[in-house]
C-alpha cells in the first residue's frame, strides 16, 4: 500500500555533494522503517543507509560512514539521503525502500516490503 518516488539524483564531480529524497504516497509511512540501497554497473544492489520509523536511530554501511547521513520527515512523509564528498565509485541507481510496522533498524533486502523506481546518481573524477 505503500508508494515511493525518489528523487534528486544527477550528476557531480568528484568531492561534491548531492541530497536524495524518497517521498511516499501511503497513509503507514510513519510506521515504516525505511532505508537506502544502491546498485552499479555489473553489480549487485547493496546496502546503503537505514532509519528508524521515529528517525531515532540510523545504520549505515561502512563505505559510507562519515559521508552519507540518512534523516526523515514523517510531516512530509519523506527519508532523505545527504551524500557528501562522493567517489566515483559512488555512482549507482540508488533506490529507497521501506518495512511497514516494525520499529527496529534493517540493512537486509528482503527485510523490506515497499521499493522505489530509483534514481540514478553519477559521479565524474
Amino acid at each position: 500500500q505503500v508508494q515511493l518516488v525518489e528523487s534528486g539524483g544527477g550528476l557531480v564531480q568528484a568531492g561534491g555533494s548531492l541530497r536524495l529524497s524518497c517521498l511516499a504516497s501511503g497513509r503507514t509511512f510513519s510506521t515504516s522503517a525505511m532505508g537506502w540501497f544502491r546498485q552499479a554497473p555489473g553489480k549487485e544492489r547493496e546496502f546503503v543507509a537505514a532509519i528508524s520509523r521515529n528517525g531515532g536511530s540510523t545504520y549505515y554501511a561502512d563505505s559510507v560512514k562519515g559521508r552519507f547521513t540518512i534523516s526523515r520527515d514523517n510531516a512530509k512523509n519523506t527519508v532523505y539521503l545527504q551524500m557528501n564528498s562522493l567517489k566515483p565509485e559512488d555512482t549507482a541507481v540508488y533506490y529507497c525502500a521501506g518495512r511497514d510496522g516494525y520499529s527496529g533498524i534493517y540493512y537486509r533486502q528482503t527485510d523490506y516490503d515497499y521499493w522505489g523506481q530509483g534514481t540514478q546518481v553519477t559521479v565524474s573524477s
